[in-house]
């Protein structure tokens, strides 16, 4: 990576805006007068005009109103977001926070979203931005964050042409927010410097309402959404299909080869992966969160995979399948993976208009119990042991969460509209139960431990029952193996 330039780097919030002409003696070294003013002209107009709105354009308005409504008369904030350091002069990548992308569209750091209170009621939106860099005072060429070195922002102009939101240069709110009287709501934990400029001006408690509403807004999804995670959901059956064909090179090598193959899928036919991807072979299955992806692939074990591609506009799939490595499941590894496949479809019968959210999980667990009661693994009745919880010690986990711009979307949403709430049509949700025997378990037989499964898929609910959106990868243990067989081939 260069860094020629770094001594001649300015301060962005001060040095930026003073012109290069006025620099003189050593502010940058090595930048003579001439060449600071053969870089200020020779360069071809390159402003984008007619540009046709991003398609959620529609959507986002009407989210931005249903926000106004609820918070009348106050002005509320709500920013994307800064880069974060990776380590020294390198950052990580940037993601918008979802709040911000979810009311605007846009995906480009230090913006923000203001609604200020209208005279007559409601509000007028202006999204702040990082205008193109500036060629007069050689921004675009010396700072670290000019156009030469990380690539073209939009103008200010171009940006209200795609967003449908007038826009104004960010730099110069932070001292407008400070001056500013009247009531304030800031989304909190993205940006430090707007908190600041509004730390005397917000409470806690207030600003929490603010992100609460911001996450029971995105519970039921428009048609845009369900689009963008059906988008998602495909790509991510095809990186699943893409992990098969090279599971011979996982062999050679070790779990990270299957997360690469994954992830270039991510990256050729939308923005990343949605959160790390899971590649979890023999006993690793049993780490609910295994990402370090540094283990042995070994014919004769199962791979637990859980990834999801996120699509441009940053809606995530969230999809696990259990595969037998060498294509073929033992004796033992398909009875735990049909009884984890008969609890999976109990937990996708029970999703339904009108259900309670909970219904699916407790469908789930049910099956599962059955099965653990049956094999003589924990003693009954079953009703017993599900009072008292004694099945968690191999399913371990929740059977399902809501999906959207995060794969564990609507984290903040209040328990009564969540977890406790009605299931409705356009929500998005996962059902995954699992079934997880330790290595070191040794209230099970020997022949069990290290053996993990988990079926996940993505479902939506409908108006009359739901629509199962990763129905293109096969979940019936023998389907499975045929898929795996034909892409093998």
């Amino acid at each position: 990576m260069s860094d020629e330039l770094n001594p001649a780097v300015p301060d962005e919030a001060t040095e930026a805006e003073e012109p290069i002409k006025q620099r003189k003696n050593g502010l940058y070294p090595g930048v003579s007068d001439e060449l600071a003013e053969n870089m200020r002209s020779g360069w071809a107009d390159t402003e984008l005009r007619d540009l046709a709105p991003i398609p959620q354009a529609a959507d986002t308005a009407r989210r931005r109103a249903a926000l106004s409504a609820r918070f009348p008369g106050e002005r509320l904030v709500i920013p994307a977001g800064n880069l974060k350091t990776r380590s020294n002069d390198t950052e990580y990548a940037f993601r918008a926070a979802t709040e911000y992308a979810y009311l605007t569209g846009d995906q480009t750091e230090d913006g923000v979203l203001v609604l200020e209170p209208a005279a007559g009621g409601g509000h007028e939106a202006t999204i702040y931005l990082l205008p193109r860099s500036d060629r007069e005072n050689g921004e675009f060429w010396l700072s670290g964050q000019g156009e030469l070195w990380v690539g073209r922002r939009h103008s200010l102009t171009e940006s209200q042409a795609l967003y449908g939101i007038p826009a104004a240069d960010v730099r110069e709110l932070a001292g407008a927010l400070r001056e500013a009287t009247g009531p304030v709501r800031v989304v909190r934990g993205h940006d430090a410097a707007i908190e600041a400029a509004l730390t005397d001006k917000v409470t806690a408690e207030r600003d929490e309402e603010l992100r609460v509403f911001l996450s029971e807004a995105r519970l039921v999804k428009d048609e845009f959404e369900i689009g963008e995670l059906q988008k998602a959901v495909d790509s991510t059956v095809r990186g699943f299909e893409d992990v098969v064909k090279v599971l011979d090179k996982a062999e050679a090598t070790s779990e990270r080869y299957i997360e690469g193959t994954f992830f270039l899928r991510a990256r050729v036919e939308g923005n990343d992966i949605g959160y790390g991807s899971i590649c979890a072979s023999g006993a690793h299955a049993c780490t609910l969160h295994w990402v370090r992806n540094d283990g042995p692939v070994r014919s004769g074990d199962l791979l637990l995979l859980d990834a999801g591609v996120e699509t441009h506009s940053l809606y995530t799939a969230d999809v696990t399948r259990t595969l037998p490595v060498d294509g073929t499941y033992t004796d033992l590894q398909r009875k735990i993976y049909d009884a984890v496949y008969e609890a999976q479809e109990a937990g996708i019968a029970a999703v339904k208009p009108g259900a309670k959210f909970r219904d699916f999980h407790d469908a789930s667990q049910r099956v599962l119990t059955e099965k653990l009661v049956e094999w003589g693994l924990v003693e009954g009745p079953v009703e017993r042991v599900l009072e008292l919880g004694l099945q968690r010690r191999w399913t371990l986990h929740g059977t399902g969460h809501m999906l959207g711009m995060d794969v564990h979307d609507c984290a903040v949403a209040r328990t009564e509209a969540y977890v406790d709430g009605t299931l409705e049509p356009g929500m998005v949700l996962t059902v995954e139960p699992g079934l997880y025997f330790q290595a070191d378990d040794l209230t099970v037989p020997e022949e069990y431990r290290g053996t993990g499964v988990r079926i996940e898929d993505d479902i939506l609910v409908t108006a009359d029952g739901n629509r199962n959106l990763s129905a293109g990868l096969p979940r019936r243990s023998a389907d499975v193996e045929a898929w795996m067989a034909s892409l093998k081939g």
